[in-house]
Parts: C-alpha cells; sequence; structure tokens
C-alpha cells in the first residue's frame, strides 16, 4: 500500500510539469534543429554566430537536463555514478532535514520571537470582542462537551469508580493529608466563615420553627411529668438556646468558639501524629468508600451531572450559554486592554512554549525522517519531482538560453583571436 496517496492538487501538478518539459524540450529540438540547418553554411559571417550558438544552447540543455534528471533517477535509465540521488539518498537527506528543522526553526529564541510577534492576547481578544465570534465559540465548547459526555457511558464511569479510583483512595494514606489541611484552616481561620453561617442558620432556623423544637424536647420529657410543667421546661430551654446560640454568633472570643477551635487544632495534631486516631480515620475512610452504595451513588451523580449539563447545553437561553458569553467577553476585554494581564497571558503561553521546544522539538523533528524512512525510494522522488519537477525545469530553459548566449561570446573571442 502507498504511503504517498495522491491529493486532487496532483493532476494539475502533473499537467504543468508535463508543459514545463515539452517547453524545456522544444528549446533543444529547436536548437538541434538550427544547429543541423546551419552546420554546413558559410561560418565566417552570422552565420557562424548562429551555428555556434546553437551548438552551445544544445550542450547547455543536455547539461542540464541530465543534472535535473539525475536528481530523481539515473538518466536514459543507465546507472551512472552520483544519479537517482533521491531514492538513493533519501534517508539522509530526512535526516539532514530534520537536523536543519531543529536547529533553524525549533528553537526556544524563534518560538518565543514568533509568539510576541503573532501578538496572540491581543487578537485574541479582539475576536473575543465579536458576538458572533463568541457564539462559535461556545458552539465549538458545546460540540466537544457533549461528543465527551457521549463517548464516557455508565458502564465506563463504574468501572473507573470502582477500579481505580476507590482502590487507589484505599491504599493512599488520608490521615496526614487532612491533618495538614485542617491545621492550616485553624491557623488561618478559614473555618470561622463558615461557623458563623451555621450559626446565622441555626438561630434562624430555631426562631422560625419553635414547635417543632417544642415537640422534639416533648417526646423526650419523662412520662410521668406533668404537661405544664413540660411546657414551662420547654419554653425556658429553648429561650436559653436562642440566647446562647445568639451570643456564640456575636462573640468572637465566646468559649464555646475558643473550645471548638481547640478542638479542630488537637484533631489535626492527631491526624498526624497520633497513631490510633490515624488508624481510626484511615478505618473510617476505608469503611465509607468500600461501601457498596459508592459506586451506585457516584453512578447517581454522573447521571444527574449529564442531564442537567446536556438540557442547559440545548437551550441556548440557559444560564449555561448567557454565562459562557459573558466570562468570553470578560476575557476579551481583559486582553486588550489590561495590558499587565495580557503581558503575564502572554508570558506564560511563552514558557509553556519555550517548554514544549526543549522537550519535545528533536521528538518533533524527527518525524520528519521516521517519514521519510518509510517511503518507497522511487515513489518519493516521483512525488517530490511532481511537487517541484516544474520549477526545476526553468534550469533546463535558462541552460539551454545560456548556452546560446555563451556559444556566441566564444565565437566572438574566437574571430577576433583568429
Amino acid at each position: 500500500m502507498s504511503l504517498l496517496a495522491p491529493s486532487p492538487a496532483d493532476a494539475a501538478r502533473r499537467a504543468g510539469l508535463r508543459r514545463m518539459r515539452l517547453l524545456a524540450l522544444g528549446l533543444l529540438v529547436l536548437a538541434a534543429v538550427v544547429f543541423v540547418a546551419t552546420l554546413r553554411l558559410d561560418h565566417d559571417g552570422a552565420w557562424g554566430y548562429v551555428n555556434t550558438a546553437a551548438e552551445a544552447a544544445m550542450v547547455g540543455a543536455l547539461a542540464d537536463w541530465f543534472a535535473v534528471t539525475a536528481l530523481f533517477r539515473h538518466p536514459l535509465g543507465i546507472p551512472v555514478p552520483h544519479t537517482a540521488i533521491i531514492p538513493k539518498r533519501k534517508n539522509e537527506i530526512g535526516r539532514n532535514l530534520q537536523e536543519f528543522v531543529t536547529e533553524n526553526f525549533l528553537t526556544d529564541e524563534i518560538a518565543r520571537e514568533r509568539l510576541a510577534a503573532a501578538r496572540v492576547g491581543e487578537r485574541a481578544g479582539e475576536w473575543l470582542a465579536v458576538p458572533a465570534h463568541r457564539r462559535r465559540a461556545m458552539t465549538e465548547v458545546v460540540r466537544v462537551a457533549r461528543a465527551g459526555l457521549g463517548r464516557l457511558s455508565d458502564d465506563e464511569v463504574r468501572s473507573l469508580v470502582e477500579d481505580f479510583l476507590v482502590p487507589r483512595l484505599v491504599q493512599e494514606p488520608a490521615a496526614p493529608i487532612a491533618g495538614a489541611l485542617l491545621a492550616d484552616v485553624v491557623a488561618d481561620r478559614t473555618h470561622h466563615g463558615l461557623v458563623d453561617l451555621a450559626l446565622d442558620e441555626l438561630h434562624s432556623w430555631l426562631e422560625a420553627n419553635p414547635g417543632t423544637y417544642a415537640a422534639v424536647i416533648g417526646d423526650r420529657a419523662p412520662w410521668w411529668s406533668p404537661p405544664w410543667v413540660d411546657d414551662k421546661v420547654i419554653g425556658w430551654t429553648y429561650q436559653q438556646v436562642l440566647a446562647w446560640v445568639r451570643d456564640i454568633a456575636g462573640d468572637p472570643q465566646h468559649p464555646a468558639r475558643l473550645a471548638f477551635d481547640d478542638l479542630l487544632g488537637r484533631l489535626a495534631t492527631d491526624l498526624q501524629e497520633d497513631p490510633d486516631v490515624m488508624a481510626r480515620a484511615e478505618a473510617l475512610k476505608e469503611r465509607l468508600l468500600t461501601h457498596p452504595q459508592v459506586p451506585e451513588t457516584a453512578i447517581g451523580l454522573w447521571r444527574s451531572f449529564r442531564a442537567a449539563l446536556t438540557t442547559a447545553m440545548d437551550d441556548e437561553d440557559s444560564y449555561f450559554h448567557r454565562r459562557g458569553d459573558e466570562l468570553l467577553e470578560h476575557l476579551g476585554r481583559h486582553l486588550v486592554e489590561d495590558d499587565v494581564w495580557r503581558g503575564r497571558l502572554e508570558a506564560r503561553l511563552g514558557e509553556a512554549v519555550s517548554f514544549f521546544v526543549n522537550t519535545y522539538g528533536s521528538e518533533l523533528a524527527e518525524v520528519i525522517s521516521v517519514t521519510v524512512d518509510r517511503w518507497d525510494g522511487k515513489e518519493a522522488a516521483e512525488r517530490i519531482e511532481l511537487h517541484v519537477g516544474r520549477d526545476l525545469q526553468f534550469i533546463r530553459i535558462n541552460g539551454t538560453v545560456v548556452g546560446a548566449l555563451a556559444g556566441v561570446a566564444i565565437h566572438a573571442v574566437a574571430q577576433v583571436v583568429g
């Protein structure tokens, strides 16, 4: 099977090559006809110049025909040394081309220079400023996302969870990581906002649901307690709980808050240093991850996510499309107006391109030599000639013309000297 499949443009290239060959051959035939026609005429006059010019034109045409043909095949099928250069040395040519590309194109300096000249950030920002372009970008995002969602089946998600994620998480020690993370949270007081939110929600719920509170506490009252006593006790405790929650929410230094911070701090330390606490945390993690419901829960979450995302992508008026357009517009405006932000982005792109070129440039260029090695020598020569042979025919034409001019000059010198 051919590794060089013909393209639709090959017919036009082949026709152009054929025309140029015929033109070069026609000039050679014309020179030969003129030479024969003027061979027996008087060479002391003008016919001598014409005959010498025709003779030299034939020599030039034949020499350049030999040179051009020798690149691709043996002239007239005769295995003259140093002919059919491309079929014989295609592998060496491929390696030389690989080295040339690596040394002159795939370099860190050139890659960064071309990236800077391309003004990627500014041009991308200008492109995103057009609503039609943003819609096109969102269309491509939706197309790729829909294709990805369609290719990932429930069985593949289940296999990913059961065969890869769960075993990996079970084997990976989680207690030290959780402890270090919790220690950072406590040190930075990141959890205080969550505590405030929880206290506010609890206080709001208690204010809005006194009956529910009374029912819960009343169910736990002794059977022998009189109802009026239960009501008094429940009402008093309800007010105390409300006041207590309100006090904690309003006082950052409340003893309950400090006790909770201390508890979290000791837990963070134990998760990193206490073998018993670490073992219990790992056992709890393993029980949770190996529960039979985990894969089913993962599948359920995946189905819900996929359905919600698919529905949002199908509706161009959905929040998904609106928010996507807003983000793209915001990104485009920043790329155009914010020189600092654009400079940082292009600097990161430059670093990425530099890393790619320095790390994989030689491997990328190796594609050239590997591909050329796979080519059949004769077929490769034919294909290369098809692409550049038309221009090479100008060498034959120029050789014919230059040869004729050189013949005239030589004859003129001979006339003067003689």
